[in-house]
């Protein structure tokens, strides 16, 4: 008897009418005699609506207590299917983290699960049972509530997987599957049958929003095969995978695109050694992500230009760290919030001569400047004006092969 765990999303639980459908699906599984564990997001703008209570008390609104506040979205969602399923002739309940108890560590809202202690959820499926659990949750070692950060649940569905040694864990969402991109920039996108875990990372990462990046990391971790398919459309969806077996040989898999991206550019800084450091150090200190680093030396070796990109949210505090900082001197300032990051990933870059160059020469065709570019062994990233990002993923799709 195969061990299935199903992860709902959100949206997929978004009403009355699509939880009775999820239901449905759920029911499905059972009657192929499978052991059936269910994960669930709250339903769709709920924690939305929690998080702006929060902020109509207190803008400094407690951190425990917040978690406490937003974990009641899934506790909603669980209890009305257990009590759906039960309505229609199936043994079920619904456990919140601490029932079972799902333990984690870190600091609240940005939890990580460490264990699952799963004797209990295995003796209720033993006995026919279908758990349905609240996702994106846990709780610590003061046992108190916490939470693993938005789009949680798909960790919770991952590291139960685990715990409990299931078959399968397949992610409902409102998507049929990974795209190709995004296909609302553009519409012949095309759906990716299977992924490595290292592709959907990268994706992840720049831009994709189909799975958060931890969780695909624990998915790698604890090689757990992931299946993402829609709740809505009775379709096969996209496995993300590590296994070679059945990959075809498309040397890019997928092309990803960043919309809050802002580009910094400091002038004439007096270079010495550990000046980069002397920069980046204030931004780490107050938790500001730097990604795409040019570094351009003057002639005369004195001076050097550093650009950098961060998220457009940071850009404010950014300027205002740079501008305190004592420790640097510069010419100029300049920002650049009308950027976006464009990227390919492909496995198959590894060992294809001629991408970088393929890559360029198809935005160059298109008269589209690169401002900075970064690369890995499986991607690369160029940052190009907002305005040319829909004219830069249609001649990139059609450059490797991908509409």
């Amino acid at each position: 008897m195969k061990t299935v765990v199903l992860k709902f999303g959100g949206t997929s639980v978004g009403s009355i009418d699509r939880i009775k459908k999820v239901c449905k699906i759920i029911a499905s599984y059972k009657k192929k005699k499978n052991k059936v564990v269910v994960i669930s997001s709250a339903m769709s703008g709920v924690t939305n609506d929690l998080i702006n209570k929060s902020k109509l008390i207190s803008n400094n609104f407690e951190k425990a207590e917040y978690d406490a506040l937003l974990s009641t979205g899934e506790q909603v969602s669980c209890a009305l299917i257990a009590g759906r399923l039960n309505h229609i002739g199936f043994k079920s309940r619904s456990w919140q983290s601490w029932q079972i108890p799902i333990i984690t560590e870190g600091p609240y809202s940005s939890g990580r699960i460490k264990r699952v202690i799963v004797k209990n959820l295995k003796d209720y499926l033993k006995n026919g049972g279908i758990p349905i659990i609240t996702g994106f949750q846990g709780v610590n070692n003061k046992f108190r509530l916490t939470t693993i950060g938005r789009s949680g649940s798909d960790a919770t569905a991952i590291m139960l997987a685990k715990f409990i040694k299931a078959d399968e864990c397949i992610i409902y969402t409102d998507v049929e599957g990974v795209y190709t991109t995004d296909p609302r920039n553009y519409k012949k996108a095309k759906k990716i049958e299977k992924i490595f875990y290292d592709e959907m990372l990268e994706m992840a990462s720049l831009g994709s929003k189909v799975m958060q990046p931890t969780s695909v990391q624990d998915a790698k971790l604890n090689n757990i095969d992931i299946n993402v398919k829609s709740s809505f459309i009775l379709k096969s969806g996209t496995l993300i995978t590590g296994s070679k077996k059945a990959f075809s040989d498309q040397i890019i898999t997928g092309i990803s695109s960043t919309k809050n991206d802002a580009k910094i550019t400091i002038v004439g800084v007096k270079d010495r050694p550990g000046v980069a450091a002397s920069i980046f150090k204030p931004l780490s200190k107050n938790l500001i992500n730097v990604d795409m680093v040019v570094q351009n030396i003057s002639l005369n070796g004195k001076e050097t230009d550093l650009t950098f990109t961060i998220k457009s949210d940071d850009l404010q505090k950014t300027e205002k760290l740079i501008k305190q900082n004592k420790k640097i001197s510069f010419k100029k300032l300049s920002f650049d919030k009308d950027v976006s990051k464009v990227s390919i990933i492909g496995v198959g870059m590894i060992t294809a001569p001629g991408i970088t160059y393929r890559m360029f020469q198809a935005l160059a065709s298109k008269k589209i400047n690169i401002l900075v570019i970064s690369t890995s062994e499986i991607k690369i990233s160029v940052l190009i004006s907002t305005k040319h990002v829909k004219k830069a993923i249609s001649v990139l799709h059609k450059e490797f092969n991908l509409d």
